[in-house]
């Protein structure tokens, strides 16, 4: 696999030797990548300890010293708390995409390529960057109109960069699978397929813009939320022109003060508009940290950056809901079948201990009022339990909860008195209004006969086909029984044991047929001038003990 890529030979060899300096070596030497990149062992260093705090500081220092591709992997897996411990997922929440800007003749280049002449398009445009982050800049300009705008401009040749950092990752998820029991459990190549996608959903500015214009019209008509407007004529996929946004960070609480803002209202707005994402759109901003969120003049909250979005379907919707009633009721019961129907489950799965770690979750929360909850961590700590029993939970879900988090610690700090389940109840209540709507279900239900009518049509011919190759023998049975690879091994071992006490049997009675022959001639026994019955007897007498000490060993006497 790595032959065909000898190109990226040293990028193999500086990814291997990264994570072993980190004390990852030991995963390195079990998938024998030290042999396959002729590197040699000494750069593995201490193996790292196995709790997960230690763990994720180690895997955090890693993907920094690789670069964009691994800190944007990084930040996504953040997100996936059914994947990953959350000593881990704390660390992953501390990368930071801060770095060093390019100098603006740089991405000049890139920004000509995708809109021609600057100078057709900007008055002016500032060549010192707002911020920097691994895949991009933002520049502040200057419309010839008056318009203020943000332009977002990708780093040159880092799309390559990452993809080919992409693919080395996967040829080592493969080899993971093949080597190491857990990656083939946990299904390490398709987990990277999926943080992989949402990389390189990142890379698509368009898609950004998308994301910006689908949340603008969410808000259309609600004067206290303000989403940027999107230039179309100056985005590409490589460019993103957008409104500049004025306002305060609301996490500058000073600043807050000073000019005015009613902290509260900010948070009681901040609070509405994302749950009317979610519960009532489906269609939500994913990372509102401080950074992304500012107050306006008039108390108006205004959303930047849509690069992470999460999308919930109405069933997700459904199941998200039936999760947090049960949590709020303690009904165990309800938040394993929640968790059950809205995660890809395992067939091994312990369903009577998922009952009993739930149940346990289910006392942490006992003495709390519903107001005091923190829905978000509630939520993750459910997906916690899910984590350790390997019930994978779709990615939107997972990110909603750290949204949850993320959003419930903002609000915390803007207003410290703020009951997010009361204002949160409305939307919770429309959700399971909409629910039950007779027209909803009504729609529900004939959807439901039309998958059955199509069923029951296609029936007869499936029975038909059937029936033609069973007469045929073309039907295979596959029958699977649990641990059989250790039931025929023991079997095995059975038939193996009774054939060796076949041949002791034999080889005696033929001894003894010797012995009486021998006996009744009184003449000594030879065979071709060689002692038959005293190397038989030797020979039958280890073969005796042999098998009582097998027996005895195995436990079974």
């Amino acid at each position: 696999m790595i032959g065909k890529k000898m190109r990226n030979l040293n990028r193999y060899r500086e990814i291997a030797s990264t994570f072993a300096k980190h004390g990852f070596g030991f995963l390195l030497d079990e998938m024998g990548l030290f042999t396959r990149l002729s590197m040699p062992r000494d750069t593995d260093k201490e193996a790292i300890h196995q709790d997960p705090a230690s763990m994720g500081r180690h895997i955090r220092k890693a993907l920094e010293e690789l670069g964009p591709t691994f800190v944007k992997l990084g930040q996504v897996a953040s997100t996936r708390s059914d994947l990953l411990p959350e000593g881990v997922i704390k660390e992953l929440e501390k990368l930071h995409d801060h770095v060093k800007p390019l100098p603006f003749a740089d991405v000049k280049g890139v920004l000509e390529r995708e809109l021609g002449e600057v100078s057709r398009h900007f008055a002016n445009i500032e060549e010192k960057p707002l911020a920097a982050a691994s895949i991009g800049q933002v520049h502040k300009a200057v419309l010839h109109h008056g318009d203020t705008v943000a332009v977002k401009i990708q780093r040159p040749g880092i799309s390559s960069v990452i993809e080919k950092d992409i693919n080395i990752l996967k040829d080592l998820a493969v080899m993971a699978e093949h080597r190491l029991e857990w990656a083939e459990r946990h299904q390490v190549s398709s987990v990277v397929d999926e943080l992989a996608r949402s990389v390189r959903e990142e890379l698509d500015y368009s898609t950004e813009a998308r994301h910006t214009d689908k949340i603008r019209n969410q808000f259309k008509d609600d004067p206290h939320i303000h989403i940027p407007h999107i230039y179309w004529d100056l985005t590409t996929h490589k460019v993103l022109t957008l409104e500049f946004i004025h306002g305060v960070k609301l996490n500058q609480l000073e600043i807050l003060e000073e000019m005015g803002f009613d902290r509260k209202i900010l948070a009681e707005r901040l609070v509405e508009s994302l749950f009317r994402q979610i519960l009532i759109e489906g269609f939500f901003h994913g990372d509102p940290h401080p950074g992304n969120v500012f107050a306006q003049p008039g108390n108006r909250i205004a959303y930047i950056d849509f690069g992470m979005v999460g999308r919930l379907t109405p069933r997700m919707q459904d199941h998200f809901a039936s999760m947090v009633i049960a949590m709020m009721q303690r009904n165990t019961d309800a938040m394993v079948r929640a968790i059950l129907r809205m995660g890809l489950v395992p067939e091994d799965v312990d369903r009577q201990q998922l009952w009993l770690d739930m149940d346990e979750l289910k006392d942490k929360y006992y003495d709390i009022s519903i107001s005091d909850i923190n829905l978000g961590e509630a939520v993750n700590d459910l997906f916690d339990v899910a984590y350790r029993h390997r019930v994978r939970i779709p990615t939107d879900l997972t990110l909603l909860g750290k949204t949850m988090v993320t959003l419930e610690s903002l609000v915390k700090k803007l207003d410290p008195e703020i009951n997010v389940t009361r204002i949160t109840q409305p939307f919770g209540e429309e959700l399971i209004r909409e629910r039950y709507n007779p027209k909803r279900m009504a729609a529900s239900a004939w959807t439901s006969l039309l998958d059955y009518s199509e069923t029951l049509a296609e029936l007869p011919r499936q029975l038909k086909e059937l029936t033609e190759n069973l007469k045929k023998g073309r039907v295979q049975v596959d029958v699977g029984v649990p641990r059989l690879n250790v039931f025929l091994r023991k079997l095995d071992q059975i038939v193996n044991r009774l054939s060796y006490s076949i041949v002791l049997l034999s080889f005696s009675i033929i001894m003894c047929g010797l012995i009486i022959g021998s006996s009744l001639t009184r003449q000594n026994t030879l065979l071709w001038k060689v002692p038959a019955i005293e190397i038989g007897f030797f020979i039958a007498s280890f073969m005796l003990f042999w098998l009582i000490y097998s027996i005895i060993k195995s436990g079974r006497l």
